[in-house]
Order: C-alpha cells, then sequence, then structure tokens
C-alpha cells in the first residue's frame, strides 16, 4: 500500500547513521587497541589515526541521528513513533529539546553526544593517554549505541531484541486497522511531553546530568588505561583532572533536579527519597571520595587501588542509576519513572 503523506527517507537516512554509528565506534576500539600493543612498532602511529578516523566518523553519525530526529520532531512528521509518543500540535517549541531527550533513545543519544565531546578533547589533549582511554570510552560508547540499533536476533525458538531504532515508524510498532487506510496520517495526533515535564527545569536539568555521567566515564577510562597499560601511577594526574570536572557537573545536575523537585507538587522536594534522586546521590558521593584518595596518591603514592576502585564503582552506579531511571521499573515507587518498560530483562 501506498501511504499518503509520509516522508521515509529521515528514517531510512538515521537507521543508516545508526548502524554506521555503531559499527565505526568499534572499528575505533580495534584500532587503539592495536595502537597499544604496537607502540614500539612503525605501525603504531597508522593505528592510532585509524583510531581517530574511526571515532570522527562516530562522532559524525551521532551528530547525524540527533539532526536527523531533531528534523522530523520539529516538523510533527507523526509517522515515526517517537514524534507521536513525545511531541503534540500543540507543543511549545521551546520545549522540543525536552520532547527530545524525554524517551529512551533520546537519552542514550544526549549521552552518546557528551561522550563524543568529551573523547573529542581527549583526543586534541591526551597525548599518550589518547589511544587507551578512548579504547575504553569506544567500548562504553559501542554498547549505548548498541541499544539504538533495533534489531532482533533470531537463534531457534530464542529470539532477543537489541536496542530501539529512534526513527522506527508508527505503523512499525502498532498493528491497527486505522494502518489499513493510506490516509491513515490525517486522523493521527501525536501524544505529546508530559505535562509535568514541561518546565524549563526538563531543559536544562537532563543535559547536565547526563554531561555529569558521560564524564565519569573519563577518570574510570583513565585508571582503566593505566592498569591496562601498566603505568600504575602516571594516570593519576590527568585522572584527577577530569575527576574534579565530573563531580562538579554532576553535582551541579543534582542541585538542579533538587530545586526542581521543590518546584513540581508531586515530587515532595528532594529530600523525599525518590529512589531515582538517591541514585544520581549515590555515584557522585563515590566519586568524591575517589578524588580524596587520588588526592594522597599523588602525594605519597599511596590508595591507588582505592583511587581505582572508586572511580570504577562511580562508574558502575552510573550505569545503574540510568537503569534504574530508564527501565520503568521503578514506575510504582518513583515520580521519575516517565519512560515505559524497555530495558528489563
Amino acid at each position: 500500500m501506498q501511504y499518503i503523506g509520509e516522508t521515509l527517507w529521515p528514517g531510512q537516512l538515521g537507521h543508516i547513521f545508526v548502524i554506521l554509528a555503531f559499527v565505526s565506534i568499534l572499528f575505533s576500539v580495534f584500532s587503539y587497541w592495536r595502537n597499544t600493543k604496537n607502540l614500539d612498532s612503525p605501525s603504531a602511529a597508522g593505528w592510532k589515526k585509524m583510531g581517530r578516523i574511526g571515532f570522527i566518523l562516530h562522532v559524525i553519525s551521532t551528530f547525524g541521528i540527533i539532526g536527523i530526529l531533531f528534523y522530523v520532531m520539529t516538523n510533527l512528521m507523526y509517522e515515526y513513533a517517537y514524534v507521536y509518543d513525545h511531541c503534540s500540535d500543540d507543543l511549545p517549541m521551546r520545549y522540543i529539546f525536552s520532547a527530545f531527550w524525554e524517551g529512551q533513545e533520546g537519552s542514550f543519544l544526549l549521552w552518546m553526544f557528551w561522550h563524543c565531546v568529551l573523547g573529542l578533547v581527549i583526543m586534541k589533549t591526551g597525548k599518550k593517554w589518547e589511544a587507551p582511554v578512548l579504547m575504553f570510552v569506544g567500548i562504553i560508547e559501542a554498547i549505548i549505541a548498541s541499544m539504538l540499533l533495533g534489531i532482533h536476533i533470531e537463534i531457534g525458538d530464542w529470539v532477543y531484541k537489541v536496542g530501539s531504532n529512534p526513527t522506527l515508524l508508527l505503523r512499525d510498532v502498532f498493528d491497527i486497522p486505522i494502518f489499513q487506510r493510506a490516509d491513515y496520517l490525517s486522523s493521527v495526533k501525536g501524544d505529546g511531553l508530559n505535562p509535568l515535564l514541561q518546565n524549563y527545569w526538563m531543559t536544562i536539568h537532563p543535559p547536565t546530568l547526563f554531561l555529569g555521567f558521560a564524564a565519569c566515564t573519563i577518570p574510570f577510562a583513565y585508571a582503566a588505561a593505566g592498569f591496562y597499560m601498566k603505568e600504575y601511577k602516571s594516570w593519576l594526574k590527568p585522572g584527577l583532572k577530569w575527576g574534579l570536572f565530573a563531580s562538579a557537573i554532576l553535582g551541579i545536575g543534582i542541585l538542579m533536579g533538587a530545586a526542581w523537585a521543590y518546584e513540581a507538587l508531586t515530587f515532595g522536594g528532594y529530600w523525599a527519597w525518590d529512589p531515582v534522586e538517591n541514585m544520581s546521590l549515590v555515584p557522585w558521593i563515590v566519586l568524591i571520595a575517589g578524588l580524596h584518595t587520588n588526592l594522597i596518591a599523588n602525594s605519597t603514592g599511596r590508595a591507588i587501588k582505592s583511587t581505582f576502585i572508586y572511580y570504577s564503582l562511580g562508574f558502575i552506579l552510573v550505569l545503574y542509576s540510568t537503569y534504574l531511571t530508564r527501565s520503568g521499573i521503578l514506575g510504582d515507587t518513583s515520580a521519575h519513572a516517565f519512560t515505559e518498560m524497555g530495558l528489563e530483562p
């Protein structure tokens, strides 16, 4: 059936960008890994260059996905499920960013965006640490990118869905009679943004918090790279700088969320001990502990393992916090559980 009014090229181009982003970051990880294994070889510079090319291609692809998603949202293309779920005709344009990262796919893209930005900074300033650090950042980025693939893996009777493509068509998500009409779009209106999220805090709080989450990856990546390269002390100085940056940004994001909690009638204030708010605070506390042991390690050479453990635990808790927020498993206990189930086993 030839559907009337559908614009398919953004979805097709977006899907290409998703695949390219995933493949290119895997290529970057492999190239940087080869560089770390051939530091004294003439081929080391070539592997490092290919690692950079792969990462830059990943950055371009990620920005391309974001651009496509913004395009279909601002033009209210309801043939796309993400637009239908998060936009509406009466949604003020100032909340289009809020609608973008309200859903799981938009949140993952925001996280990937900040990893890309921070990765470019490391590429410029990391020097000898560029390859091992971006190798670990790339592994994490590849895992997040896989959440956007939206593919099904079938092995016999076992079927597993990998991620959710942000450019899925509405008629591919729902099997209802309206899609038997060629002009179904004339009757479709979007659900719009959750009224609780139509707030200026929703515009600035999530990107700040996700920058903090992404920044927590960097001190962990330095710590992991230091142990991987068997340079147990030289990573401490750059790790401290990134740890300070991550703790500052994450702290600001938490304070923004706390201020919002006192403005929203249903949140009950920050000290109502909402589970999601707790899980944003815990990695920050662990990160602060890591900063203290990092300072001790810089001065005395002690507490290096403790610093590694704290930075690693802080990063793991960030992953767990994101899972709790975006999986929907806290739907009955948290005012923050706005998304549908999707990350649960």
